[in-house]
């Protein structure tokens, strides 16, 4: 029986229920963050805020077997990993992206364990970014559920850290068709594309495919795993890091395409 550490909750906001994410450990030295915040664990600023605790209490709370072990993410919700975020509310907090998103990505993307998404369910835009930026993924969900990226069908355009970790992970065809062509990849079709790494479920695709068919538990001992991540991913980080007047936000982004549009047609009537 998989023995429980703790438990950090997701406080409700409007729009929101909250929630909690429970870590436990299904084996030993791997730790398995359960998250469950109805209906669909968007990633709200609350989200993103427990995640941050659970991983701090995990590299820095004296968990039996640390610094190695393997950190493994999942959901209790059985249809989604994660729908990303709630636009709206990510458009209407000052600083959301900057602040509470991309702290999230890095922490993962530099974690200094052995990180493993066990997708389970629909994991789309942001949480695929957030599935992205663990070292593997597995995809647990069968017949049930896809992987995308569908800012193009809501109008989104992807930001320099969003789009970054598709083009340090991802071969250039694949990432053409999850950003042109909003395609959504059954996990057949997302292990054919190098998305996810294995197909199956904890027992089989986590801890018998990675766990122990790589050795993973033991990776993280020497304490240089996390630096080799950084070094390795030092492009995508540097887009995580940026500040102030470097971090460029969808409403500008979508004001310098209203002005292109607008100068295109001024110099079209212009030679009219």
């Amino acid at each position: 029986m998989a023995k429980t550490h703790f438990t950090v909750k997701i406080p409700s906001i409007p729009g929101h229920v909250g929630g909690e994410i429970v870590c436990t450990e299904p084996a030993p030295q791997v730790y398995l963050l359960t998250l469950n915040s109805p209906p669909d664990n968007r990633l709200t600023p609350p989200m993103c805020a427990a995640l941050l605790e659970c991983l701090d209490r995990v590299e820095f709370g004296g968990l039996p077997g640390t610094p190695g072990g393997v950190l493994v993410t999942t959901s209790a919700i059985p249809k989604f990993y994660s729908n990303g975020l709630d636009l709206q509310l990510a458009m209407s907090t000052p600083g959301f992206t900057e602040n509470s998103l991309y702290p999230l990505f890095r922490r993962f993307l530099t974690f200094p364990m052995p990180t493993v998404a066990l997708v389970n369910g629909h994991c789309f835009a942001g949480g695929l970014m957030l599935a992205m930026h663990h070292d593997y993924r597995v995809f647990s969900g069968g017949d049930r559920g896809y992987m995308a990226v569908n800012e193009l069908e809501f109008g989104a355009p992807l930001l320099p850290p969003m789009a970054g970790i598709f083009r340090e992970k991802l071969r250039p065809d694949v990432y053409r068709e999850l950003a042109l062509e909003a395609r959504r990849f059954d996990g057949k079709a997302a292990l054919a594309a190098g998305i996810v790494d294995v197909l199956g479920g904890l027992e089989d695709g986590v801890l018998k495919t990675l766990v122990e068919g790589r050795g993973l538990v033991t990776k993280g001992k020497m304490g240089v795993y996390g630096m080799l991540k950084q070094e390795m991913y030092r492009g995508q980080i540097a887009l995580l890091d940026a500040q102030g007047s470097e971090v460029v936000k969808a409403p500008g982004l979508m004001e310098a395409e209203k002005r292109r549009k607008k100068e295109g047609v001024q110099r079209v009537k212009a030679k009219m």
